[in-house]
């Protein structure tokens, strides 16, 4: 039943963001919960923590679950989409690891939810089944799973080999426990190796991702999946490696001219875009550019201020994207769009604020 099934979101999408706000009050009163869920060896572990980086994450995740929930329903029963069941529970899943990377206590924690997180969204890229969607799905799943196997699983054996623990801790856990140069080379593994930071060149997988459904494309960009990314890379650089242990070895200057090479190329081929979600794709690239250049030059701060306000107003770029899309029936700008402020005076005002 559609109407149970939508019910039963919105009330679970309520539930879980006043659970997580009752968590942000335990949190900002100085509390720090933490339950292991699986203990494995010593010193590895699957354990949930909270603390205040986690804690805006989850927030920004669980209030925009419920925003474009609502979202989801007109779009995805006004262009009668097939298999919508499926793409709820998908995007339910999603929004749990997205959760539990917000909630993880050490960096095995982090992987799994990480790799779940990946295989949940899959479903939701190929969602249409068209030979483009399939392709896509390809790309999307290589890229991700390839780079988180290939490059964050060796980081996270070999820093275990130098601390003997993979918990996060503040100051980081490799500071006074590997030369400066084995701290550069992991350094570089887990930045490539988190590749949902989309950071040229393992970036292509952000781009073929939007023959999905607008929703979907709410979720990658703006909910969860570039905000994982995102939010990966700052619990490794405060947790794993310490910020002042990357500012001494100077292993985390060359992310930042990484970083800025990303804005200045994906900035210009937004702008030769004539496929809105396409441009917009491209500007979300670009724009995580920015919160890891404030990363490299170790403003962390700055990056999670960016990280949040990003997650609002590119979720709403990409509903109004939707809206005038399903308006005009295309995503094309060049050929099917130009004066539809007089046709759609809200959409325009809430783009433009956007």
């Amino acid at each position: 039943s559609a109407n149970v099934r939508d019910g039963l979101t919105v009330i679970t999408s309520i539930i879980l963001f006043c659970i997580v706000w009752q968590l942000i009050q335990i949190v900002d009163a100085g509390g720090r919960p933490t339950v292991t869920l699986l203990q494995m060896i010593p010193g590895l572990s699957l354990t949930l923590s909270l603390e205040p980086l986690g804690m805006i994450f989850a927030g920004v995740a669980s209030f925009l679950w419920i925003v474009t929930s609502f979202y989801a329903f007109g779009y995805m029963r006004g262009h009668h989409e097939a298999n919508q069941t499926r793409f709820f529970f998908c995007f339910a899943i999603a929004i749990m690891s997205a959760l539990g990377i917000a909630f993880s206590g050490n960096m095995l924690t982090l992987f799994v939810f990480y790799e779940v997180l990946t295989i949940s969204t899959f479903p939701l890229v190929t969602h249409s089944g068209t030979d483009e969607a399939r392709r896509a799905g390809r790309v999307y799943l290589g890229i991700l799973l390839g780079t988180s196997v290939t490059f964050l699983l060796t980081a996270m054996i070999w820093t275990y080999v130098e601390a003997g623990t993979l918990d996060f801790q503040k100051g980081g856990i490799l500071e006074g426990n590997a030369p400066a140069g084995v701290i550069a080379i992991l350094f570089g593994l887990y930045i490539y190796g988190i590749g949902k930071a989309a950071l040229m060149p393992f970036h292509r997988w952000l781009p073929a991702a939007m023959v999905a459904p607008t929703p979907v494309s709410a979720l990658l960009h703006a909910v969860a999946v570039v905000k994982a990314g995102v939010f990966s890379v700052v619990k490794v650089s405060v947790f794993i490696f310490g910020l002042d242990t990357l500012r001494d070895t100077g292993a985390s200057t060359w992310l930042a001219y990484v970083a800025a090479i990303t804005i200045l190329l994906s900035s210009i081929i937004a702008m030769r875009q004539d496929n809105l979600k396409a441009r917009l794709a491209y500007s979300t690239i670009s724009q995580l550019g920015y919160m890891v250049m404030a990363l490299g030059v170790g403003a962390w701060t700055a990056a999670l201020f960016h990280l949040f306000t990003h997650a609002f107003f590119k979720a709403g770029l990409f509903l109004g994207s939707g809206s005038v899309a399903h308006s005009v029936h295309s995503f094309d700008m060049k050929k099917d769009m130009g004066g539809m402020r007089k046709f759609m005076p809200t959409t325009f005002k809430t783009f433009v604020i956007c």
